[in-house]
Parts: structure tokens; sequence; C-alpha cells
């Protein structure tokens, strides 16, 4: 499956939907990457929280995701605006 993340709240859907399905609450995923459950919370339904780099390679890990960066179809790369 391969789904494009564009904005935070995407990001925060998808990972809500894999830790769902890897059977993981947020208070074990938020210790597995040094975090409080509740600033992981805050990432999967406002879109407010944030984590470092690595703690998100972490989670993508834990949540058996990837991460693929590729340019858009169609946009030249000094006129693509980032959506965040």
């Amino acid at each position: 499956m391969q789904i494009i993340v564009r904005t935070p709240a995407q990001l925060g859907q998808v990972l809500l939907s894999a830790r769902k399905t890897q059977g993981i609450t947020q208070t074990q995923a938020a210790a597995q990457i040094g975090v409080q459950q509740p600033r992981l919370s805050a990432l999967e339904t406002t879109s407010t929280g944030s984590l470092s780099l690595q703690q998100m390679l972490m989670l993508f890990a834990l949540y058996r995701l990837e991460l693929c960066v590729q340019t858009r179809d169609g946009d030249e790369p000094d006129q693509a605006q980032p959506e965040w």
C-alpha cells in the first residue's frame, strides 16, 4: 500500500491507523520512542504535535512503515510550495 501524505493531518491519520493495525497503544508507542503519550496523541488527532526525525523514523519502524520521498508529478522544484 502506498499513501501520499502532504499535510500534518494526513500524516496523523496514517500513524493512527498504522498503530491500531499493529495493536499498539499510544502509551506503548510513546514509550518506545521516548516521548509522553499526550505528545503522540496530539500528533495523531490534532496534528499539533511534533517529533524529531529520529523519533518519527523509530515510530515508522515500530508500525512497520517506510518513508519514501519523491518529486511531485507536474511540479517544478522551484515552484513547489510546501503545504506545512
